[in-house]
């Protein structure tokens, strides 16, 4: 029997593939786009993490999204800290959330607090991504603005306390195998996952109407 980890990776190869190759993404990895688009998608993902953070101390005692309530995952304490140094001091007061964003949120918010097998689909797309793919926006966005490496800037990227990705990934996969879930729910799970790189997607579709390119 497949294992879930490997289904869930399968089944949303085709969304997680329209995410990474938004033409937003693509523009701004390619240095099309200038430091104001870059700090304008933080400004989004930081919208999103206080969703799916908001409600962990509650989730820690689920028996099915428990377990991967993982503080050394949590990142916005270091978002915060990159958008004082992308906008200033007072980044609050500017703080805008696209439509497409709060929609984003809403739903990650949602599964937090009705449906904790959901929120394990969101959990899984955003910071099994940020672990990965993530570490080439952190590349790109060193070499094309100038920040220090894994600095001020970039520190959504750096998880200082998983000094192993690699192993932290495959503990985590561990993880979905062993989901407290039967095959409907896990199903149901699947079709979520799905849902949530469309809400991302939608969310670069945004980003790249607010920031169009010159033809």
């Amino acid at each position: 029997m497949e294992p879930f980890s490997t289904l869930i990776r399968t089944a949303s190869h085709e969304q997680h593939r329209a995410a990474e190759t938004s033409t937003f993404m693509s523009d701004l990895l390619g240095g099309r786009h200038g430091v104001a688009a870059y700090a304008r998608y933080t400004e989004q993902l930081w919208f999103v993490y206080e969703a799916l953070e908001a409600g962990t101390a509650r989730l820690a005692a689920d028996p099915v999204a428990g377990p991967f309530v993982r503080p050394e995952l949590y990142r916005l304490a270091s978002l915060e800290r990159d958008l004082a140094h992308l906008r200033g001091p007072d980044w609050r007061a500017g703080l805008s959330a696209l439509p497409a964003t709060e929609a984003y949120a809403e739903r990650v918010r949602e599964c937090a607090e009705r449906w904790p097998a959901g929120y394990v689909a969101h959990h899984y797309t955003r910071y099994l991504g940020d672990l990965s793919g993530g570490q080439v926006i952190r590349d790109r966005a060193e070499r094309t603005w100038g920040f220090v490496n894994k600095g001020d800037g970039v520190r959504f990227y750096v998880f200082e306390e998983i000094p192993n990705p690699a192993a932290f990934k495959r503990g985590y996969r561990e993880l979905l195998d062993g989901i407290r879930a039967d095959d409907l729910e896990k199903h149901r799970i699947v079709a979520e996952c799905r849902t949530a790189f469309a809400l991302n997607t939608g969310v670069f579709r945004a980003l790249g109407d607010e920031f169009p390119l010159s033809a």
